[in-house]
C-alpha cells in the first residue's frame, strides 16, 4: 500500500472525531469534510445582527472552507492546483450560487471534478458547506 501518512493539522479546528484531518497513501491524498470553523471554535461567514438575529454568509464560508483545505493540502506538500475531485455537501441549493461563484475564483474547467449534493443538516447549525476533496501529489513534491 505504501508510505501511509495521516495527520491532524497544527492551527486547524480539531477534529470533532477521532478522524485525520488529510490523509497519503503514496501518492493520493483525501482531505476529510473541512467547514469555515477556526481552531478557536468560531465560523467564518457568521455574524449577529444588533438584535441577536444570526446571519450566514455562503461566500464567506465557501472561501474559508477552500483556505482551510489548500493550509490542510500545504501540510502534506499539496496544494490546490493537485485537487483531482471534491464533494460539496450545502445544507440549501439556494446557496448555490453564491458557492459556486467563489468555488470559480479558486477553480476553472481544468480544475478538479466536483460534486455538489444537498445535505438536511451539517455538524453545527452555522455551517452552510462543508468539502472534502482528493488530491494526488505530483513528481518532485
Amino acid at each position: 500500500m505504501g508510505d501511509v501518512t495521516a495527520k491532524v493539522v497544527p492551527g486547524k479546528a480539531t477534529p470533532r472525531g477521532a478522524y485525520p484531518h488529510v490523509k497519503v497513501i503514496g501518492d493520493q491524498v483525501w482531505v476529510s469534510g473541512t467547514s469555515s470553523r477556526r481552531a478557536d471554535d468560531t465560523f467564518a461567514g457568521v455574524d449577529t445582527a444588533a438584535d441577536g438575529t444570526v446571519i450566514l454568509d455562503i461566500r464567506q464560508q465557501t472561501r474559508a472552507v477552500i483556505d482551510n483545505i489548500r493550509d490542510i493540502l500545504r501540510s502534506v506538500d499539496c496544494d490546490l492546483d493537485d485537487l483531482v475531485q471534491v464533494t460539496t455537501y450545502l445544507v440549501d441549493m439556494a446557496d448555490f450560487a453564491g458557492y459556486n461563484d467563489v468555488y470559480a475564483e479558486f477553480f476553472d474547467y481544468t480544475g478538479p471534478t466536483r460534486t455538489t449534493v444537498a445535505v438536511r443538516e451539517l455538524p453545527h447549525p452555522y455551517l452552510l458547506i462543508e468539502i472534502t476533496a482528493v488530491a494526488i501529489r505530483r513528481g518532485g513534491k
